[in-house]
């Protein structure tokens, strides 16, 4: 499904208006040409000429005007939140431009009777009101549909967030049940029971945190919609630390996870199941050893955003295709989201990847 975006909707708006100008402009100045020199128009070349060329002139200026203007007022006041100041000021303008077009009407056939105009201060006094009502009605019709067509951008994108987190749902989900996962698990759990019944019993606790937060995210995500599906940072940081419980009992000292989150941060939101995406991939692909541990930092910066970085020591894969492909279905599904979540929040900052020879680096916004 294609993207649907706020700037390819608002740029779209003014070659619609330009195309509509451009089939009325012909029509209605060969009728105001009539109204200006009478007869004459159609029976004196000169006057035809003259009259076509001058009012021509002018009805072009308007509308480059007109469309200058269009362009600014969608520029300055995007978005639904805007629409009373940008009907405002749309209405305001227009009327600023068709004054001057009328003023210089009347200075050119009125006073100066050009041409042997038929025009009179009533005519066009009658046809600025005209003008008016048109410019009311025009501005009207253009929210309206500027309005419609925001929501169904609206409702896509909806959906397509929806979809991206129950996707993610699904990887993680995925990954949680598969033959490979469950045999490391219930074997860490099986040794654990023999060595040692309570940290046996502790790691049940955490499992259970672990499946139960995934049950529990995927709910209230299908029951809600837009921001609704966001989770609070606290939340996310209660659930890794269940799922890290499982991975240490697995590697023991080879696995090492350092939280430094400051409070006031903690109830900012992120996507749900984003740092166990990021966790997994550092996981998956690379060395864990006792002797080469792998180092998972959590940290909040100070404008605000979390930072998820780990030392790189990558993996050699001999068939590792599929394991190339999960890192980037995890960052592209983080990413995805964040782009998504833009369109209901303007101006948030997008994820940062960063890697070199030592560390693979995330940041990600947090949510107010």
């Amino acid at each position: 499904m294609e993207k649907v975006s706020v700037e390819n909707f608002s740029v779209t708006i003014n070659p619609q208006r330009r195309r509509r100008y451009v089939l009325i402009l012909p029509v209605f100045l060969l009728i105001f040409n009539y109204m200006v020199s009478g007869s004459a128009y159609l029976t004196n070349w000169e006057v035809f000429g003259v009259v076509t060329l001058l009012n021509g002139a002018l009805f072009a200026g308007v509308f480059f005007g007109i469309n200058h203007t269009n362009q600014e007022i969608s520029k300055r006041y995007d978005g639904l939140d805007h629409t009373l100041k940008r009907a405002a000021v749309s209405v305001c303008c227009h009327t600023i431009i068709a004054a001057f077009f009328w003023v210089l009407i009347t200075v050119l056939y009125v006073r100066m009777d050009f041409l042997g105009s038929k025009l009179n201060g009533g005519t066009v006094v009658t046809m600025f009101l005209i003008s008016l009502a048109v410019i009311l009605i025009t501005t009207g019709l253009e929210e309206t549909y500027y309005a419609i067509g925001r929501w169904k951008m609206h409702e896509v994108n909806k959906e397509r967030l929806l979809k991206e987190n129950i996707n993610g749902q699904l990887e993680s989900l995925k990954s949680q049940i598969s033959p490979h996962f469950l045999f490391n698990t219930l074997n860490s759990l099986s040794a654990l029971i023999t060595e040692d019944p309570d940290k046996a019993e502790q790691f049940v606790d955490e499992m259970a945190r672990v499946y139960r937060y995934l049950l529990q995210t995927n709910h209230s995500s299908v029951d809600q919609g837009d921001f609704s599906q966001l989770t609070t940072l606290k939340k996310e940081l209660s659930f890794i630390e269940s799922y890290s419980h499982l991975l240490k009992t697995r590697y023991g000292e080879g696995m090492k996870l350092h939280i430094h989150v400051e409070d006031h941060f903690l109830h900012r939101r992120i996507p749900p199941l984003t740092l166990q995406l990021l966790v997994e991939n550092a996981v998956k692909h690379n060395v864990i050893r006792v002797s080469r541990p792998l180092t998972i930092f959590i940290l909040s910066t100070y404008d605000g955003q979390l930072m998820v970085r780990n030392n790189l020591q990558k993996k050699s894969f001999t068939a590792g295709v599929e394991n190339l492909e999960s890192t980037q279905v995890g960052l592209a599904n983080i990413i995805s989201k964040y782009q998504l979540l833009a369109e209901y929040k303007p101006g948030l900052p997008q994820p940062r990847i960063e890697s070199n020879h030592e560390f693979f680096t995330v940041t990600l916004p947090l949510i107010s």
